[in-house]
């Protein structure tokens, strides 16, 4: 009797720890969101661990039941979901698929391992794993829409659109066929967005985006490349698909404006750079690269135009790409020299004073005009550095002249726009001043119309702040560009200088006569100083001399040199 109680006891024991193991493995199923399923092929039973009712909304409890699964999933899952779940189908010993049900995006993974007698080796049991998969299947597409679209717009982003053009360059090659790259940029959209506002702007780039996504197709792929740039390619360019005929659209839909939020409109022009394979290059982002190089180059001409790629456009970018990189090395190693070009008193021909002029040599000794590196300078930003530059040379230069000489003359130096606008130019020039002792009244900073388009009421008070530590204020190349007479009402200047282009043709063309004469009359009146560039002869020098002009600069009374030969012409003077 003890030893059947001592059996019972241990039988006891022993279904309790299976229990408790039963209860620990559910458990650890339900917290894994995993289902076991164990298939009996003998006793035609299964067994289950997990939640199952969660994605299927029937018990398993026969073999037979495992068809209802079918029912559930997308029909093209169906056969290969066979094969992982029944021991009929099976080819192998594991066997897994990825699925996804009928309803919402539920997303499964079934896993088996089939189990055959070692005798007859025929099915006997089976285990299938069934993982919910979903939120792992979401976080991937998330990372592949990141990797292929662009957040902003939902169009494709630039990488994913090199991949595709790519592709279509190897096509086109296997083809004989042409693809049109266009470029696109929205012209000003800068001002766009410091005028209406950073969301105004993102709101624009999306509806136009939008607008652009329209030309989409099998042969036509768009994408949004960065900030206000998009791009299109068109594989085998004709008919209604030609590049002429997609342009000819957008600016049609760019006369009217474009309606954002809030009942806002906005209308705007772009600039669109074209570029041609095989014409233009033979690789996908060679193709991408020449079409931005000539919208650039459409923006520099006046913006709101279409231009193709040639040839000589890429040598002229990598050139001007040479001179960057060549302007940085010269800026570190401080390779420039200023040169001085003298200006005289019309009537006496004493020397009025100096206009400092910089010059480089590159590092093949060959001199490099100003009026290809100051541009680029400007658009780099470097002319800062370069600028404060000659400011602190001018001004050194100045001071050990005066010292040498014991004279007295003006000295001018060009100012860039860009050295205006920053905050502490004044001070730094003041600060460069007191370093060399030299005194304000002997400088003058001469400047275009350029730097009062941007801001005139800011430049005006800046330049009154200039006159009010004696420092004088010229107004470079009056009468070119779109000079304006209301300037010289408002502006605190002591000079104002002729340009070239009038007294290259004043004593052969009437109509330059009359306004060379007009513009010295009413500058007298206006108690401002003249000062006239570019006099070659002496015919000029007399013409300007009679009419009353002050001041005469020129190659008859002086080229550009450096600074010991103006040493010279200050001795001589004195």
């Amino acid at each position: 009797m003890g030893e059947l109680q001592y059996q019972l006891d241990l039988l006891h024991a022993m279904n309790q720890k299976l229990t408790d193991n039963l209860e620990m493995y559910q458990v650890i199923c339900e917290m894994s969101e995993s289902i076991y399923v164990y298939c009996d092929f003998e006793h035609n039973k299964i067994e289950m661990v997990g939640q199952f009712d969660q994605f299927f909304p029937f018990p398993l409890v026969s073999m037979g039941d495992l068809e209802h699964i079918f029912e559930y999933v997308r029909e093209e899952y169906a056969e290969q979901l066979r094969d992982v779940i029944y021991p009929e189908y099976a080819q192998k010993e594991h066997g897994s698929l990825e699925c996804c049900l009928n309803r919402g995006s539920v997303w499964l993974r079934f896993e088996s391992m089939l189990i055959c007698d070692e005798r007859t080796g025929r099915p006997k049991t089976k285990i299938i794993r069934i993982n919910n998969i979903s939120k792992a299947k979401m976080q991937n597409e998330e990372l592949q829409y990141l990797a292929y679209y662009d957040l902003m717009t939902g169009m494709y982003n630039r990488n994913y659109f090199v991949s595709i053009l790519s592709r279509w360059v190897q096509k086109a090659q296997e083809e004989k066929e042409i693809i049109s790259l266009i470029c696109i940029d929205i012209d000003d959209f800068k001002k766009i967005n410091d005028g209406m506002g950073l969301v105004v702007g993102d709101e624009l780039i999306q509806v136009f985006g939008q607008f652009l996504k329209e030309f989409a197709g099998e042969d036509i792929i768009v994408s949004h490349a960065n900030n206000d740039v998009y791009y299109m390619a068109i594989y085998a360019p004709v008919g209604a698909h030609s590049t002429e005929s997609i342009t000819e659209r957008i600016n049609k839909r760019l006369e009217e404006p474009f309606k954002l939020t809030q009942g806002r409109e906005i209308k705007f022009t772009v600039s669109m750079g074209i570029a041609l394979y095989p014409e233009s290059t033979q690789s996908a982002m060679e193709l991408i690269n020449c079409a931005e190089i000539i919208m650039l180059q459409a923006k520099m001409s006046g913006k709101n135009s279409i231009r193709y790629f040639e040839s000589p456009v890429l040598e002229e970018f990598k050139e001007m790409i040479e001179i960057e990189n060549q302007l940085k090395k010269a800026i570190r190693e401080n390779k420039f020299e200023l040169y001085f070009q003298p200006q005289f008193d019309s009537g006496s021909r004493k020397l009025r004073g100096a206009e400092a002029l910089i010059r480089w040599w590159d590092d093949t000794g060959h001199m490099v005009s100003p009026a290809v590196f100051i541009p680029i300078a400007e658009e780099s930003g470097m002319i800062v550095s370069i600028g404060d530059w000659v400011i602190d040379e001018a001004i050194r230069i100045y001071s050990v002249w005066q010292k040498k000489f014991d004279c007295t003359f003006i000295m001018s130096i060009n100012i860039s726009a860009i050295q205006y606008r920053k905050p502490d130019f004044v001070p730094n020039l003041v600060k460069i001043l007191k370093k060399y002792n030299v005194d304000p009244k002997y400088i003058e900073l001469e400047i275009t119309e350029t730097v009062l388009i941007k801001d005139f009421v800011e430049v005006v008070h800046q330049l009154r702040v200039l006159k009010e530590y004696g420092i004088k204020i010229s107004l470079d190349d009056f009468g070119t560009g779109f000079s304006s007479l209301s300037y010289l009402k408002g502006l605190p200047i002591d000079t104002l200088k002729i340009d070239k282009s009038f007294v290259d043709t004043v004593l052969i063309d009437h109509s330059t006569k009359v306004i060379t004469e007009s513009i010295v009359s009413m500058v007298k009146k206006l108690g401002y100083e003249t000062v006239a560039e570019g006099v070659e002869t002496e015919e000029q020098y007399e013409y300007l001399k009679d009419i009353e002009c002050d001041n005469i600069q020129g190659y008859l009374l002086g080229k550009p040199m450096p600074a010991k030969d103006m040493e010279l012409v200050i001795e001589r003077n004195q």
